[in-house]
């Protein structure tokens, strides 16, 4: 690989967003929270609480969620560690845990994870050698690390001797800086590596032909000091150059035979981030500036003008934090908002465009208070507006045409909305007066709007009932309940799921038989099912795999109790099977062809039975051959079929018992489509997993995930 493609590690800050005054006198290392970081082609950030979610390039697993899928939304990384530090590299990432343990993932052709091996991994990956670090810096095949005590220590590529150890062999472990100084900061290069010594001298070491260690041309496997009568609070390393921060304020730069010089403008940083020809910094008042290459932006002011001065990057936000890598740059603003501009090759600005010249948001679809899955596609409410995303053969996006979409778009119209659902390839939602509104597939009559065929891409009132307090969508047929609690149902009335006592054919709603009063409606494929207000659970419709829990497998064209005498607050119906909660634990029947029962894989059963695992549910959703759940804790696991990763476990093996969705996310809902899940935080961000092919993940690329990605 040619320098010009290498990239280097920013994160070699060595204190925190407070300003250190050029007074200080201590001799202490000071290690900073590293808040985000860019490296080649992704980015990773930390939240608050420690879960780090990253985001762009992933070809060799360096996001860490489990899988090799670039991602233009944050992904959070596998595994439920939680990070006080994180580095981003060429290829691969690592950070400091809360307890000093250090983990890498991504690609380890050199040894650069440090875990004992060359393997590369898409999950972390302790250290080897027990060491606790309190601050991480990576490079393009290497990485460095600083114990409590200031020890340094590298592991990874040593061509040129990078890694300090007087040698050039690669290591695949951690080993000592020769020469036995204690350093304050540290930072890796392309090929190369620096540090401030806690007497605040700025060492170097590894490749120097273009004058990365200081002025000359020569290179050192072992640390030599720069050549500067500065003393240093902080260094940034790039490909091939360095920056610096005295300890009288003054930002001091080097690089192709080019000794120390002052950064021109007066400018004081606080922090100060090298990336690939181009540096960036922030100042006591949160104020961000970049100069140096701009041919892709990554200077953040509006333009593609190299600037070899500090200019301003757009916006006017104020910066807590601030990264550079390869292309592009990210800042987290002091509201903990990340933004990010400059190169977007591989989705490393969090977006699906190719570049950015000024600081865009890196948030995702937020807000969202109501989640739905259909087959191949996906909805949200976020503040009353309806968003569709995915396959959109039928118009059952609503968003006017038929056009799929991997991003959400808004359903066509000006109505607000307080609810959503969907069925195989129709959508139904309540607007502000709860009138049901439906799009999409009409071939049974399933949209309710009295006309008997065709389809529709947008908006349609259904007629026959003013208004209902909830909607439920099957296969071909859809229902709702009033607020007196009176069930209706419509469209294909295939197997008597529209609980009529026929098989007609409805194209508006009619009334369930029996006069029963329900607190919840569910629908599935070819069945249907309410719960009462005493908890007792009555079903009808198809019922071949004993999906209506009656102990038969006789079709019903009317409601059957389900048998048992459980007493259910929440009921859910897939494709051929259904499940319900009963004092917080989880009861599935019917099918188990996959597993989707969650009590092993023995034959489909035609009553509840009791889901392995003894975990405690809260919410529980059925899709077409698996179940996902949300315990009471927040936690979502999933169940039953895996073929394109929808139990979102980070593989595509099936399991006949709950198994735990990767990333550690907690969530007030999970969503089951036929080959997707998706899932709802408590501050409205959404999570997919499973099938892509469609673009029903919401990420901007097709294909599958394994693990959960923010929908954008």
């Amino acid at each position: 690989m040619s320098l010009s493609r290498l990239h280097t590690s920013v994160w070699a800050i060595a204190f925190s967003t407070s300003v250190i005054s050029a007074c200080e006198t201590s001799t202490a290392p000071v290690f900073p929270r590293s808040g985000i970081a860019a490296g080649t082609s992704h980015t990773c950030r930390i939240a608050s609480d420690g879960v780090v979610s990253c985001w762009g390039d992933n070809v060799d697993g360096q996001l860490g969620n489990g899988s090799t899928i670039s991602s233009t939304t944050p992904i959070p990384v596998s595994g439920g560690v939680r990070f006080q530090a994180i580095a981003a590299g060429g290829k691969h990432t690592c950070g400091v845990d809360l307890s000093g343990i250090a983990y890498c993932w991504g690609w380890n052709g050199s040894g650069q994870l440090g875990d004992g091996s060359t393997s590369a991994s898409s999950v972390p990956a302790p250290v080897a050698g027990g060491l606790r670090f309190a601050h991480l810096t990576t490079g393009a095949y290497h990485t460095c690390g600083l114990t409590t005590d200031g020890a340094a220590y590298c592991w990874g590529d040593n061509s040129d001797g990078r890694l300090g150890t007087g040698d050039s062999t690669n290591s695949s472990s951690p080993m000592a800086v020769a020469g036995g100084l204690r350093f304050r900061a540290l930072g890796a290069g392309g090929l190369h590596a620096c540090g401030i010594t806690t007497s605040r001298a700025a060492y170097c070491w590894g490749g120097g032909a273009l004058g990365q260690l200081g002025g000359s041309s020569s290179g050192s496997p072992v640390p030599v000091e720069v050549p500067s009568n500065a003393r240093f609070n902080a260094i940034a390393v790039g490909a091939q150059h360095n920056c610096a921060v005295s300890t009288t304020g003054e930002t001091l730069c080097w690089d192709t035979y080019v000794p120390p010089q002052i950064v021109a403008g007066g400018r004081h940083f606080t922090r100060i981030s090298a990336g690939h020809f181009f540096t960036c910094g922030v100042t006591n008042s949160g104020g961000a500036y970049c100069w140096g290459s701009n041919d892709n932006g990554q200077l953040g002011d509006g333009s593609l003008t190299g600037r070899s001065s500090p200019t301003p990057v757009s916006g006017g936000l104020t910066f807590a934090d601030l990264t550079a890598g390869l292309g592009h740059a990210c800042g987290l603003t002091s509201a903990g908002t990340t933004f990010c501009w400059g190169a977007n090759g591989s989705g490393q600005l969090g977006g699906a465009v190719p570049r950015v010249l000024t600081p865009t948001p890196v948030t995702g679809l937020t807000g969202v208070t109501a989640l739905s899955v259909g087959d191949a596609s996906t909805c949200a409410l976020a503040s009353g507006i309806a968003f569709c995303w995915g396959i959109n053969t039928v118009g059952q996006l609503g968003i006017g045409s038929r056009s799929p979409r991997s991003l959400p778009d808004s359903v066509f119209g000006s109505l607000t909305y307080s609810s959503l659902a969907s069925g195989i390839l129709h959508t139904c939602a309540l607007s502000g007066n709860s009138a049901a509104w439906c799009w999409g597939s009409n071939g049974l009559g399933q949209l309710g709007t009295g006309q008997t065929a065709g389809h529709d891409s947008v908006p349609r009132a259904v007629t026959g009932v003013s208004s209902f307090t909830q909607l439920a969508l099957g296969g071909w047929h859809s229902c709702g309940l009033t607020s007196s609690g009176a069930a209706y149902c419509w469209g294909g009335n295939i197997a008597g799921s529209v609980g009529d006592s026929s098989e007609t054919v409805r194209y508006s709603p009619v009334p369930v038989t029996g006069g029963l009063s329900f607190t919840t409606i569910a629908a599935g494929g070819y069945e249907s099912c309410g719960l009462t207000s005493s908890g007792a659970a009555y079903c009808w419709g198809a019922n071949g795999q004993g999906q209506l829990g009656d102990s038969t497998t006789q079709s019903s064209s009317f409601p059957k109790p389900v048998v048992g005498g459980l007493a259910f607050t929440a009921l859910t119906v897939g494709m051929g099977h259904a499940c319900g909660l009963a004092n917080d634990a989880a009861y599935c029947w019917g099918s188990n062809v996959n597993g989707e029962l969650g009590c092993g894989y023995d034959p489909s059963h035609a009553f509840p039975e009791a889901v392995m695992g003894g975990l405690t549910f809260a919410t529980i959703d059925a899709g077409w051959r698996h179940t996902c759940g949300v315990t009471t804790d927040g936690a979502a696991h999933c169940w039953g079929n895996n073929d394109f990763g929808q139990l979102g476990n980070g593989t595509t093996m099936s399991s006949g018992m709950p198994t735990a969705v990767a990333g550690g996310l907690r969530f007030v809902a999970v969503e089951a489509g036929p080959v997707h899940s998706c899932g709802l935080t408590a501050d409205g961000r959404v999570y997919c997993w499973g099938s892509d092919y469609y673009g029903q993940l919401g990420r901007g690329v097709f294909g599958y995930s394994t693990v959960p990605i923010q929908v954008e």
